[in-house]
C-alpha cells in the first residue's frame, strides 16, 4: 500500500474516533514539510476557538522538534485564556512521534489534558 493511502487511512481512523465539543475541544494538528500549525476545535459547531502557528514564534533558528515543543507550550497558554483545561488530541493522518509528539509534550507541559 502506498503513502497517501495509509495516510487516508490513518486520517478516518482517527477522525472516527474523536469528537470535539465546547467543554472539551479538539486539539488538531496540521504538520507541512515548512511549518507546523495546532487549532481548538468545537465540531459541534464547526468553529475554532484557538489557533497557533510556527510563524508565532520568536526563535525560528532552532530544530522543528524544539519549535513544535514550544508552539504545544503556547497552544497551551492560549487555552487555558480561554478557560479550556480538557482537550481531545488528533494527529490527525500523522504519526505519533517527532514533532507531533514534542507538540503534545509542550502542550502537556503547559498545563492541557488530554
Amino acid at each position: 500500500m502506498n503513502n497517501k493511502n495509509q495516510k487516508l487511512r490513518r486520517r478516518k481512523r482517527v477522525r472516527a474516533r474523536v469528537k470535539g465539543s465546547k467543554e472539551m475541544p479538539r486539539l488538531s494538528v496540521f504538520r507541512s514539510n515548512r511549518y507546523f500549525y495546532g487549532q481548538l476545535i468545537n465540531d459541534e459547531k464547526a468553529a475554532t476557538i484557538v489557533g497557533v502557528s510556527e510563524k508565532e514564534l520568536e526563535n525560528k533558528k532552532a530544530e522543528k522538534t524544539e519549535r513544535a515543543k514550544k508552539l504545544g507550550q503556547l497552544m497551551a497558554k492560549k487555552a487555558i485564556g480561554e478557560k479550556i483545561k480538557k482537550v481531545v488530541f488528533d494527529k490527525g493522518s500523522n504519526k505519533y512521534h517527532g514533532r507531533v509528539k514534542a507538540f503534545a509534550d509542550g502542550a502537556r507541559e503547559g498545563g492541557l489534558v488530554f
